[in-house]
């Protein structure tokens, strides 16, 4: 038999602090390892999000230029031009001007011999003459005619034969007064004067060479060079720029440093089919006869009453399956994908026609997953596009 009493239970109280603390112990580890891993994982969970914040750089459009920009080409044409042909037959007989002399208007230019004119005309006299002695003779005969009937001495019939005869006769004068008239026109025109004041740009006649009235070639080419037209064909898209009044430079490769003032005098009215452009008809003043007919010459259009246009840098523009557009980051910091017309392309920007207010802030280089609605952060301050 064993000898030793038993050991005596510990008391419950003590059990009881024991379970306790070795409770507080467990729920001590367990916030030892969660905690750090939960402020862990909230710290993913923030960099996520804040990764998922895309950061922009935006900009504001800026003013496009008030001009047309880039020269336009233009052609210098006379104010006024014109061939000069016969219109009397024959054989040149004179020429008093040359090319690059300045005439006035109704000054003599050649002299035409016309013989064949002239023996025309001495004819048609003659047969006036004739019609008009045929007349007075018709003439007594119808008034003596007219006092024998009042006696019955002749009959009716024979008085009203020389009235008709009468009045053939006047026909007759009237018809040779019409043939005498014209041929003497006719030989008016072997006098070959200038239509208006100018200068003449082309002689080619010579003395003695024949000339033949309406189907010959030209005698001589007149132009009035002061003051100058001007025509220029403005492509469609600025045509709403151009107004009359509207002032512009024109200038000339060879004639560097030089500009020349021009005025919008009128426009076609109607916008080419084939080439899509307006013509527009500019006068130029020429007083000291610098600038030559014919000239080629290049046009720049001056501001308009017209509002400006905005430019935009072409990094900001999306190609996409809607057409052309922008981002445009809202008060909200809130994406807005918005559709834009394109004017003129300046190389490393381009000119909105419509689609943008001046205060629009736009992204520069928007990342190809852009979206509307998407919220981003902008990085650095606005400033107007350059």
């Amino acid at each position: 038999m064993n000898s030793n009493p038993p050991s005596p239970a510990p008391p419950p109280a003590r059990l009881g602090r024991i379970g306790l603390i070795i409770a507080v112990l467990v729920v001590i580890g367990l916030l030892i390892g969660f905690v750090p891993r939960w402020f862990a994982r909230r710290s993913l969970v923030r960099e996520e999000q804040a990764e998922a914040v895309i950061t922009v750089n935006t900009v504001l459009p800026a003013a496009s230029a008030a001009s047309l920009g880039t020269p336009l080409p233009a052609e210098v044409q006379p104010f006024m031009q014109a061939s000069i042909h016969a219109r009397a037959s024959g054989y040149l007989k004179n020429w008093l001007v040359d090319i690059g002399a300045t005439v006035t208007n109704g000054q003599l230019l050649a002299e035409i011999d016309t013989p064949e004119l002239n023996q025309q005309l001495a004819q048609a006299a003659a047969e006036l003459a004739q019609a008009q002695a045929s007349l007075a003779l018709a003439q007594t005969t119808a008034d003596r005619w007219t006092e024998l009937l009042k006696t019955a001495s002749v009959s009716e019939q024979e008085a009203a034969e020389k009235s008709a005869d009468l009045a053939l006769k006047k026909a007759n004068v009237t018809a040779a007064q019409a043939n005498v008239q014209r041929l003497t026109d006719l030989e008016n025109f072997s006098r070959v004067t200038a239509p208006f004041a100018g200068t003449i740009i082309a002689r080619n006649t010579d003395i003695g060479q024949l000339i033949a009235a309406d189907s010959g070639p030209e005698l001589f080419r007149l132009a009035q060079t002061n003051p100058l037209r001007v025509y220029v064909r403005v492509p469609q898209q600025y045509i709403h720029t151009i107004a009359p009044q509207q002032k512009a430079e024109l200038t000339f490769q060879e004639l560097p440093g030089r500009i020349f003032s021009a005025t919008v005098m009128r426009t076609a009215g109607a916008v080419d089919p084939a080439s899509r452009t307006l013509l527009v008809e500019l006068q130029v003043p020429n007083p000291q006869g610098e600038i030559f007919a014919g000239s080629y010459a290049q046009m720049r259009f001056n501001e308009t009453a017209t509002e400006h246009l905005l430019t935009i840098t072409d990094n900001a523009l999306i190609f996409r399956a809607q057409g052309m557009q922008v981002a445009l980051v809202g008060s909200n910091n809130l994406v807005e994908l918005r559709a834009i017309k394109l004017g003129r392309d300046f190389g490393t920007g381009v000119e909105v026609v419509s689609g943008l207010s001046p205060t629009d802030r736009i992204i520069i280089n928007p990342p190809d997953s852009i979206a509307d609605g998407m919220r981003v952060q902008v990085a650095q301050p606005v400033a107007p596009a350059k």
